[in-house]
């Protein structure tokens, strides 16, 4: 991405290029690691997940140098109206992506007492899917704030509901193998967490966009997010 119009410093948009470079390096760490994760869990890989749980370091370094390298640009610039949402909207879509990066983590983690565990029929291969619809999300996020681009950032909002509509039918499906045989809680209750960390990895891939859409139009949406209902405890046991 480059700057609408270039500065009368050069070195400033190189400055800005090296910045959101970072960034999207970022992102593609963070991507791979949601999708590896849950591939992880699939094939019951102690080690892969291992591997990814160590990996998360590589992610906050960056996330850390994102923040150090804007600060300084904001200290020593004083960037100014489109220079300032830029550099604003970097540090938080870092901060959204340093959050995914922990929540596959968090997916690899919950993987190695799975391993040991009672199979689930089903629900690794749901998150799986999950993880890379949520990877997606991402991407085109990204490519939404690299492109000033709100249609396609507006595009990316839109299909969180998506995500929460396959957690939600999750949820109903493990709740039944709960109360079907207890030997089911304990793997159950790991995968309904696993799920909702990928869920909660598409509401950071949603507040990416809103980020592009503040950049592409200087404002963040007015209209609340669309999110799909999540089921009572009541209305799913009945």
């Amino acid at each position: 991405m480059t700057t609408d119009t270039p500065h009368i410093a050069p070195s400033f948009d190189r400055e800005i290029e090296a910045l959101l470079a970072q960034l999207v390096l970022m992102s593609g760490l963070v991507e791979r690691a949601l999708v590896d994760s849950a591939s992880a869990l699939e094939a019951q890989d102690i080690a892969a997940a291992e591997k990814l749980i160590a990996a998360d370091k590589a992610i906050d370094a960056l996330d850390e140098q994102i923040n150090l390298d804007a600060a300084g640009l904001i200290a020593r610039r004083g960037p100014t109206a489109s220079d300032l949402r830029l550099i604003l909207a970097v540090m938080r879509t870092s901060a959204s992506l340093e959050r995914v990066g922990d929540l596959a983590k968090n997916v690899a983690k919950r993987t190695l007492p799975l391993a040991q565990a009672r199979q689930v029929e089903g629900a690794t291969g749901t998150i799986r899917r999950m993880a890379k619809l949520v990877a997606v999300m991402l991407e085109e996020a990204m490519r939404a704030l690299t492109r000033k681009d709100a249609r396609l950032a507006a595009e990316v909002r839109g299909r969180d509901v998506d995500i929460d509509q396959i957690y939600n039918t999750l949820f109903r499906s493990l709740l039944t193998h709960m109360l079907e045989n207890q030997s089911n809680i304990t793997p159950s209750m790991h995968l309904h967490f696993i799920a909702k960390n990928i869920e909660r990895a598409g509401d950071h891939a949603t507040g990416i966009a809103e980020q592009a859409i503040y950049l592409a139009t200087g404002r963040m949406p007015e209209e609340a997010r669309p999110k799909a209902d999540f089921p009572s405890a009541s209305k799913t046991v009945s």
